[in-house]
Parts: structure tokens; C-alpha cells; sequence
């Protein structure tokens, strides 16, 4: 079933959330914003911005939607930090 397809009081909600149906088979994905990757980091979000301005970026990977809208997939966050997972008794030895 296309969008356009589909019932206004469903097209509403998703124009409304800025939701962009997944296709069949698909699972969703999670989107984030700068302030959110912040929040969860425990880092202000200008550290964010730095982070993703940097040559070659430092932080999560991301997805520039337009000049003010990015957004960070939750699953590529993750994957982010758990390359960053320092290993105590490796670090010792």
C-alpha cells in the first residue's frame, strides 16, 4: 500500500511525526537528534556539532537531512560506542 494510499487520518499522523514509513520487510530505524545523542552522551550538543563538523568526522555516524537537520540512526549510535568500550585488563597489561 503506497502512502497515498492510505487512510488521511494515517497520513496525518505520520506528516505530523515527520515519520517516514519503512518499506515492507524493513525494520524502523530509530532517528535521533543532535540534542537527544547529546542527552543520552551526557555531552552539551555543541560538542555533537563539533564532533560531526571535524575533518574527518569525529562522532556517530549520521545523516544530514538539510543544512539545519541532521538526525543519528539509535543502532549506529550504539555501534559507535561500543567501539569505544575500553577493555580494563587490556589496558593494564
Amino acid at each position: 500500500m503506497s502512502l497515498s494510499n492510505a487512510p488521511l487520518a494515517a497520513r496525518q499522523r505520520t506528516r505530523e511525526s515527520g515519520a517516514i514509513p519503512d518499506p515492507p520487510g524493513h525494520a524502523p530505524a530509530e532517528m535521533l537528534t543532535t540534542q537527544e545523542v547529546a542527552r543520552l552522551l551526557r555531552v552539551d550538543p555543541s560538542s555533537v556539532r563539533r564532533w560531526r563538523s571535524q575533518q574527518p568526522p569525529q562522532g556517530p555516524p549520521f545523516v544530514r537531512l538539510s543544512q539545519r537537520k541532521v538526525l543519528y540512526d539509535a543502532a549506529d549510535l550504539q555501534h559507535w560506542l561500543e567501539q569505544r568500550r575500553t577493555d580494563t585488563e587490556q589496558e593494564a597489561a
